[in-house]
């Protein structure tokens, strides 16, 4: 736990501002420093599953998490290195020059380097990091806020290394996609045999614990149809990509029942990772001022998304929830839940846009000035409807994938995959 929030804590520090640092310090354009930190924000999600897969299959998790820290902490003291030297970062243009320095190419190379390295090993420390840590990037400099970075990054990894021997460090014990794709090569090679109408000629694995199959998917159902040979006298498979269990082919069957529900979240993921983009060059662009003396760092602005889910998560466990099931008699369910959250998505698009036409407008009647006269909070409502959103979606989106896949997927291989696919959510 103490290394995932240093970790944490860590990525959220130089992600957070990661677009202001590429405006600010390397002239990169703004909608080019928005889409690299999308990119950077989608290969944060997708890197854990990668990961969970080589460690079920080759190294193991213990090996996983120390090399992906030591990555992390590379990556980390790169981008510090970038905020420290002056070397490799490009000079800036002077005021009023037509035409500036050319930019040496090995400035960005370090730069991006940095940034994939950092990405390649990340892990909630959150609220922290996009608060203080990007307050300091924007108002003490760019060096401490990342030395801070270095120092979570590392006390992370010395953390999770001296806790070495109370950790049970499980043996790899293969990819559960492996068997799933057995499943697939298996049901295609025997596309002719025809389906027994009684279990008797179905294999149901060394243990030869008897699962019925289920009707649904049917035609995967000849996977276990036995042949002649196909199965050797202590029980096992002959030829594992031409005979799987019953059990297999129910744990592939719960994997498929259970896309739409996954799919699914990958819409919320993509408004809210355009929404976490586009909020930031809003605030670049407007007034962060709040009272005379204090200004809201542009890469802070997301953090009223965090605020706003941990704040209705607990009203609506405490209040909304309980006052629902007393004037209904029954509970939301989790696919209702989920579509309220969908609404409110599509709610808070509606919203942005509003707020950004309001923005150009305004800008236009006050060109020549980079600060729109506009305040930062018009930004609020959108970002908290989208941690709104969140709240109705994170508490049912995990659970109900979990339960679909508990319902047949009681098999050793399947344990790996219900895994695989839970840090995915977890991590988006």
């Amino acid at each position: 736990m103490a290394t995932s929030t240093c970790l944490t804590l860590a990525f959220g520090g130089w992600t957070s501002n990661l677009i202001v640092y590429l405006i600010k310090e390397f002239d990169v354009e703004s909608i080019d420093a928005a889409q690299i930190s999308n990119l950077v924000n989608g290969a944060g999600s997708l890197i854990p599953i990668f990961a969970a897969i080589i460690a079920d299959s080759f190294l193991g998790c213990f090996s996983i998490i120390w090399i992906s820290s030591f990555i992390s902490l590379l990556g980390t003291i790169l981008l510090a290195l970038t905020a420290t030297l002056d070397s490799l970062r490009p000079k800036p243009c002077e005021v009023g020059s037509t035409s500036c320095t050319p930019k040496p190419k090995v400035q960005y190379v370090v730069l991006y380097a940095a940034i994939v390295l950092a990405t390649l090993g990340n892990g909630g420390a959150s609220v922290v990091a996009s608060t203080a840590i990007v307050y300091v990037e924007d108002n003490v400099s760019w060096k401490a806020g990342f030395i801070i970075c270095v120092a979570a990054n590392l006390l992370g990894s010395a953390i999770f290394l001296l806790g070495t021997r109370f950790y049970n460090n499980s043996k790899p014990e293969g990819s559960p996609f492996t068997n799933l794709a057995r499943v697939v090569v298996a049901s295609i090679r025997k596309r002719k045999v025809t389906i027994p109408s009684t279990g008797e000629h179905l294999y149901h694995g060394p243990k030869a614990i008897v699962v019925a199959p289920s009707k649904t998917f049917r035609f995967l159902n000849r996977a276990a149809i036995k042949s002649e040979g196909d199965v050797k006298p202590d029980g096992s498979t002959t030829k594992p990509w031409k005979l799987c269990s019953v059990q297999e082919i129910e744990d592939f069957k719960s994997l498929i029942k259970i896309l739409p529900l996954w799919s699914s979240s990958f819409f919320l993921g993509t408004t809210i990772g355009v929404q976490a983009s586009l909020s930031i060059l809003q605030a670049l662009a407007m007034d962060r001022h709040i009272g005379p003396n204090f200004q809201i760092p542009a890469g802070s602005i997301l953090v009223f998304v965090t605020v706003s889910t941990a704040l209705f998560l607990a009203l609506f466990d405490k209040f909304l929830f309980p006052t629902w099931k007393k004037m209904t008699g029954k509970s939301l369910t989790p696919l209702q839940r989920i579509g309220v959250g969908h609404v409110l998505n599509f709610l808070c698009m509606g919203v942005s846009a509003l707020v950004e036409s309001k923005r150009l407008n305004v800008a236009k009647s006050n060109e020549g000035s980079n600060i729109v006269p506009m305040s930062v909070l018009w930004l609020v409502p959108q970002l908290a409807i989208v941690g709104i959103s969140f709240s109705w979606t994170s508490r049912v989106l995990l659970p109900g994938i979990s339960n679909n896949l508990k319902e047949h997927g009681d098999g050793d291989d399947f344990s790996g995959c219900r895994g695989v696919i839970l840090l995915d959510h977890c991590f988006n």
